[in-house]
């Protein structure tokens, strides 16, 4: 055979293909396979009748007759969504040389949606093989259309996936917005949220900020969902705060009190308070923005003149570095006996 005869179409299995045995994945492009010397009439041959090969999407290939495996679906959506722009599309970099996108990254897409939310393992998260449509995030200026299994979600920034089994997958608080984005039902919504924060996958204030950016806290479904998201936010942040104060062996302080001067004004509440060394712990769950914080920083700060320690902590500290946030406790109620005494306050549940 001299380099002008032609390659005999083939399946990856036969012996005789031109393409690489090697390859864990049944799904190729257009361009990858001219680059194994396939050319337009043989796969066009190979996906006709009684062909080896089926099309999933536009220019994205199935190189076996039977239905596609979730990890095949996903890989064609990725494969569709980085493809490079066609004949007449503006370029968005340097035009690559043909077939050099069979070792592309996915650098500029990723799955996001529900199918991003499967992948981080959520327990309310459908099966792959029952999603009709994957999302797939790319640049707001990529020229592509959805189509078939493939649902093109745009964003003016990308944020920087994880890589779940091979795949490229927006980090949850993306993959949320865009999935709570295709939804209409409270309880749908309220599940894959509490989800998110059972599960230590993110904070509740990073999935508001992106619910936030993506303007779908005006729905009234949506709204509702919050409220229970921030509930269990806190309810989780308390459970990690009462195991570092049993695990890390630290004295028992009075839970979830507020904080009074005799006779005097409100001082505000804390989640935990030691009496004896004039130390509390204030757990940041804030959802407001910059009047939040401010009124945050206004009552810590009339604490401190007050000779009370405020160790400020947040969930994410608590999920991160328990042991860490110990210790500052820890140092706290040490350094209590070289502080001048504390003002006398009234402690009242909260």
């Amino acid at each position: 055979m001299n380099h002008n005869s032609p390659v005999s179409p083939c399946p990856l299995t036969h012996p005789g293909s031109p393409l690489p045995l090697a390859s864990s994945r049944r799904v190729l492009t257009a361009t990858q396979l001219r680059a194994h010397g396939v050319g337009a009439a043989q796969i066009e041959e190979q996906c006709g009748p009684g062909g080896a090969w089926q099309q999933l999407l536009p220019g994205v290939f199935l190189l076996h007759p039977g239905p596609p495996t979730s990890e095949e679906r996903l890989h064609a959506v990725l494969l569709y969504a980085r493809r490079p722009p066609g004949p007449g599309a503006v370029p968005q970099q340097a035009p690559r040389p043909a077939g050099d996108d069979a070792d592309l990254p996915y650098e500029e897409a990723m799955i996001t949606g529900l199918a991003a939310l499967t992948l981080h393992g959520f327990p309310s998260a459908p099966p792959l093989l029952a999603l009709d449509r994957i999302d797939v995030l790319v640049p707001r200026t990529r020229r592509l259309r959805s189509t078939g299994c493939a649902r093109i979600v745009r964003s003016a920034a990308l944020p920087r996936p994880r890589q779940i089994t091979g795949v490229h997958v927006a980090p949850v608080p993306r993959a949320l917005a865009d999935a709570v984005a295709q939804l209409n039902d409270a309880g749908s919504v309220r599940l894959l949220l509490t989800d998110a924060v059972r599960g230590g996958h993110c904070e509740p204030t990073a999935i508001l900020r992106e619910l936030d950016q993506a303007r779908l806290l005006p729905r009234p479904y949506v709204a509702d969902a919050v409220e229970s998201l921030l509930a269990e936010g806190r309810a989780v942040a308390e459970d990690r705060l009462f195991r570092m104060v049993r695990e890390f062996g630290l004295p028992d302080p009075v839970w979830n009190v507020d904080l009074r001067l005799p006779g005097g004004p409100h001082l505000g509440g804390v989640d935990a308070y030691w009496p004896d060394q004039a130390v509390a712990v204030e757990l940041d769950m804030r959802a407001g923005g910059d009047a939040e914080w401010s009124e945050a920083v206004r009552r810590r700060e009339h604490l401190e003149q007050l000779g009370i320690t405020v160790v400020h902590v947040t969930p994410r500290k608590l999920r991160e570095g328990l042991d860490q946030q110990a210790t500052v406790v820890r140092t706290a109620l040490m350094a209590a006996v070289d502080r001048e005494p504390a003002a006398y306050v009234v402690v009242l549940p909260r």
